[in-house]
């Protein structure tokens, strides 16, 4: 009987080291963030390792806006003398090309317009005549000098009377070159005046417009602007010249360049100025009023900073792999600011300035660890 209870001492004992053997030969590192590698994983991973370092970073003004048209490029089409739309093709949207036919106006006014021009033309010649025979004959004393006088006074305001017509028929469009009373007309052309699209349609064909009457609405969208609003605080770190970057939410990923063009100096009540900025290349894609984002680079600051590939994203935080002892690595999680040229700034390096971190290696150091914590 003790011999059996002996043996049996010595089985559950052999059993109990057995099992604690094997626990220790398969169990991790007790913590879920700590990693450790053999030398072959080591080199396999290419980890190197290094410190924290400053530079100087440029911190982020954050702000947003929306697309805006300087008003040289936004244009509003009338007709100076009126009349009744007789034709045109223009769409909202529309795109149209300067030096183009975009619609047509018809009047009675036109033609009597064209009428007293030619009339005028035909009568100053007579005055001309008239204004040279009694200019000779008061030379030779054959006329008085009031006859002569008043010749002179009637012919130069003929040539008034034709100069002014001639500005009233190019402001409406028609050519007085080869205007004979065989070509006078009823109608104008209006001729759109710059390269762009057309942003409002006011009129329908047959409808009369007077002068005041606005029948579209152009915009050039080669020089739109970016205008930002800017809040009273950060207006001291913005300048003439400043680069920036704008991007729209439905493309983040796409920034586009720009430069601060003026800064306003009135204040709203919402303690906002409005800042306008420059498009450095033209985009189709952007349309006047569109909303945007803007990341503004101000003065640079002396920060302590990571390589970018030393930071790895997990359970959307952002982490870094420090050296705990040869080969042991842990996954300490960062606060970290603005990226540049390679580097990404750490706000709470305080206490990880003596720290020796994994420069390269880091996704390898994450997959190990993923790999651990799903066994």
């Amino acid at each position: 009987m003790k011999n059996i209870l002996i043996i049996a001492i010595i089985i559950f004992s052999t059993a109990c080291s057995s099992k604690k053997s094997e626990t220790e030969k398969t169990t991790p590192i007790a913590s879920t963030n700590q990693v450790l590698l053999n030398d072959s994983q080591m080199k396999s991973a290419g980890i190197e390792l290094g410190n924290l370092q400053q530079m100087e970073i440029a911190s982020i003004l954050k702000v947003n806006g929306k697309i805006d048209v300087p008003p040289q490029n936004m244009i509003s089409i009338s007709v100076p003398l009126g009349g009744y739309l007789k034709s045109t093709k223009l769409l909202p949207g529309q795109p149209i090309r300067k030096g183009e036919s975009i619609a047509i106006v018809e009047g009675e006014q036109y033609i009597q317009l064209q009428q007293d021009y030619l009339t005028a033309k035909e009568k100053v010649r007579f005055l001309e005549n008239e204004y040279l025979r009694q200019k000779e004959l008061n030379k030779s004393q054959a006329s008085s000098d009031k006859v002569f006088q008043q010749a002179e006074t009637d012919y130069k305001s003929q040539q008034v009377l034709i100069g002014a017509l001639n500005e009233k028929l190019q402001l409406v469009g028609i050519n007085t070159t080869n205007l004979t009373p065989n070509t006078i007309s009823r109608s104008i052309n209006i001729i759109a005046p710059i390269n762009g699209y057309v942003s409002k349609v006011n009129v329908n064909i047959g409808k009369y417009v007077s002068p005041t009457d606005v029948l579209f609405e152009l915009i050039n969208p080669t020089d739109i602007h970016l205008a930002l609003k800017i809040f009273e605080k950060d207006i001291a770190q913005l300048f003439i010249g400043q680069k920036l970057f704008a991007f729209t939410n439905n493309q983040p990923n796409k920034k586009h360049p720009c430069e601060i063009l003026l800064i306003g100096k009135d204040i709203s009540t919402e303690r906002s100025i409005d800042v306008h900025c420059h498009f450095e290349d033209y985009d189709k894609t952007l349309v006047p009023g569109t909303y945007m984002n803007a990341e503004i680079q101000t003065k640079n600051s002396k920060s302590y900073v990571l390589p970018t590939d030393a930071i790895v994203r997990f359970d959307n935080k952002e982490y870094a792999f420090t050296q705990e002892k040869v080969n042991e690595f842990k996954m300490v999680e960062l606060v970290t600011g603005t990226t540049e040229k390679g580097f990404t700034e750490i706000q709470n390096s305080e206490k990880l300035i003596s720290r020796k971190f994994v420069l390269k290696g880091a996704y390898s150091l994450l997959m190990s660890l993923k790999n651990k914590t799903e066994e």
